[in-house]
């Protein structure tokens, strides 16, 4: 059967990184570049934490809270959802979705709070 694109793409994390670890944001960002152009495009997205064991918030900053910065959150609501995810892990998603979409929102305050902190200067 052809694929249509209101037809949802599972896309399983355990596959994209090979380990039941969601603990690297380098992982997290394989997940994110296998997601988010699928998300551009129209396409609905489950992504699946089946078979992942351990998940850590730069994990799943990497992987799914950045895509606050690209895509408005309407279009995030409506294409994207997780499945096969444990109840803590929820509630850690629940903080890192809530944490980005706070940073995007005020992000030249954010980074300039950061570089007055650190003393930083360097840019993105």
């Amino acid at each position: 059967m052809p694929e249509t694109a209101s037809q949802e793409i599972i896309v399983r994390a355990f596959d994209v990184i090979g380990s039941p670890l969601g603990v690297s944001s380098d992982d997290g960002q394989k997940v994110h570049d296998k997601i988010a152009p699928l998300l551009r495009e129209g396409r609905k997205v489950s992504l699946s934490f089946d078979r992942i064991e351990t998940i850590i918030s730069a994990f799943l900053n990497a992987a799914i809270g950045q895509l606050y910065g690209e895509l408005p959150e309407e279009k995030i609501r409506e294409l994207f959802n997780v499945r096969d995810m444990a109840q803590e892990d929820l509630a850690l998603l629940k903080r890192v979705v809530d944490n980005a979409k706070l940073y995007f929102a005020n992000r030249k305050e954010f980074d300039q709070a950061w570089k007055e902190e650190t003393g930083s200067d360097n840019e993105k």
